[in-house]
């Protein structure tokens, strides 16, 4: 008989260990691990009669609430595979996922249930709220899966193409947690984290929920983040481990000019972005903290490296390779094979480990040219020294990460070509202060048209991370002997002429 192993277990244990010692904070509920482990079992009940089987894909839209983990963890207990569905996707976007992963039902928030009914009806499922999982009689135990099937389908934001399903097995997402907290970081069974990342997004799954879960440790959920909604809930949780991306950082700083008591915060984890230094200095001297910056993708689920109390931390970069993880530089040239380059070259960054995915769900192109030689090939240009240290320079491609939230521009483009008054358009990122990179789209008009206009047109058409907040206009667009748009020359002239751009803030 072959090994086993479920991500279920990361519950499971600790319900077993630490029955009655609090796993979730809900606002003004508490709940127990041994409570929170039986719910997931009546939610895998629950799913197993309306002919959910293992191997099956469910999807969940939820935010921040105690409903998340357990029917995650419901879901992983019946031998199903999670599908997190992004919170702020339109109908048509969500009704993609649906399709594309086969998911067999979705399970929705009432807080988010009029996108998910009219996407559950696009894609012709069934969609349950998870009251609707309730009192059903439970499993004894959680199915028994192999290390390698598939536990969760991350929907990652590439740099071409729709959104692709990034298949994560459960060796690498227990491995992650479990490496997240007993190697790379001082975690402790007495944390009391505060569950603001949100939880369809790997930072806040793997990092976040079941890193803490691993430990038995508490996760106070918050699903609406502001600054000050986070300092209140700290300090009234006595919340002392906190995971952010830089966008959530600056909002904190920007809070504590104004509050009066601070949390005692023992461990900050910054991720999805790069962290500006003056911003991390501040915190850290504002907070009394430091911050421990890492790098990972939903492919790597997600840590690969991070700065580490065993190998001291440096701003600025993202520190070492976690444990069984091997990180490298690559010539990015070169893409039908991996060729390693000395230290301090710069280069792309290639991942091999037990963290790296089994795949693109039904896109084995695409998985061959991601997964070479063994190695995963981020599209993220850095560096490495002597050491082992990694510092993140520059994307290969043209991804946007606005908030810590990857936006493809093609993706932008294609929704905007389809206005009109739009003949030609290019969507690029341009540095901000709040969101580190903010969605531009370059436009050339066939007809008179205003920024606003644009803005409000694709605000009905794409998530709300996604829509263009400044339209910049230009007679042409330079293009490359191959006749492809120099985004990076693009890039330089709008920042350079930023005054004369129209912005559109969000609100």
């Amino acid at each position: 008989m072959s090994a086993t192993l479920s991500l279920a277990a990361v519950l499971a244990e600790s319900a077993r260990r630490y029955p009655q010692r609090i796993a979730v904070v809900d606002g003004a509920s508490r709940v127990s691990y041994d409570s929170l482990w039986q719910e997931a079992l009546e939610v895998a009940g629950a799913l197993r009669d309306l002919g959910v089987r293992p191997g099956d894909r469910v999807a969940l839209q939820c935010p921040n609430t105690v409903d998340f983990p357990r029917a995650y963890y419901g879901i992983l207990a019946l031998g199903a595979v999670v599908v997190p569905v992004h919170l702020l996707l339109t109908a048509p976007e969500v009704a993609y996922t649906l399709r594309d992963s086969g998911a067999r039902v979705l399970i929705c928030h009432v807080a988010v249930a009029a996108t998910g009914t009219g996407a559950a009806a696009l894609a012709g499922i069934p969609v349950v709220a998870p009251s609707d999982l309730t009192g059903a009689a439970p499993l004894r135990s959680y199915a028994s899966r192999d290390p390698s099937d598939p536990a969760v389908v991350l929907y990652t934001s590439g740099t071409t193409g729709q959104p692709k399903g990034a298949v994560l097995t459960h060796l690498n997402l227990v491995l992650n947690a479990t490496v997240n907290v007993f190697d790379a970081n001082d975690a402790r069974s007495t944390d009391v984290v505060l569950g603001c990342l949100p939880l369809f997004h790997t930072f806040g799954q793997t990092v976040g929920m079941n890193g803490t879960f691993r430990l038995g440790a508490t996760l106070v959920m918050l699903a609406r983040f502001t600054g000050a909604a986070a300092l209140e809930v700290m300090v009234r949780e006595g919340v002392d481990v906190f995971h952010g991306v830089p966008t959530m950082y600056l909002a904190l700083l920007d809070a504590a000019a104004s509050h009066g008591e601070l949390p005692r915060l023992r461990l900050c984890i910054s991720g999805g972005a790069s962290l500006p230094v003056p911003v991390l200095e501040r915190f850290n001297a504002a907070f009394s903290t430091s911050i421990y910056e890492g790098y990972g993708l939903s492919e790597t689920s997600p840590t690969a490296t991070t700065n580490q109390p065993d190998f001291g931390t440096l701003a600025g970069t993202v520190g070492h390779a976690v444990w069984g993880v091997e990180v490298e530089v690559a010539r990015a040239e070169v893409d039908d094979r991996i060729e390693l380059l000395p230290p301090g070259s710069l280069g792309e960054i290639v991942v091999r480990g037990h963290n790296v995915f089994a795949g693109y769900l039904n896109r084995p192109s695409d998985t061959a040219l991601a997964v070479v030689d063994g190695w995963f090939r981020t599209g993220d240009l850095g560096t490495r020294d002597p050491s082992g240290r990694v510092t993140i320079v520059d994307r290969k491609k043209d991804i946007v990460i606005r908030g810590g939230f990857n936006v493809y521009p093609r993706e932008v483009e294609e929704v905007l070509a389809r206005h009109p008054a739009v003949a030609q358009v290019a969507v690029i990122g341009v540095p901000d202060p709040v969101h580190g990179e903010e969605i531009c789209a370059v436009v050339v008009a066939s007809s008179p048209l205003l920024a606003d206009e644009l803005v409000a047109w694709s605000q009905s058409r794409l998530g709300r991370h996604k829509y263009p907040r400044q339209v910049h206009f230009v007679d042409s667009l330079p293009l490359g002997p191959s006749h492809k748009v120099l985004k990076r020359e693009l890039r330089r002239s709008v920042v350079s002429q930023r005054a004369s751009s129209i912005g559109v803030t969000d609100t």
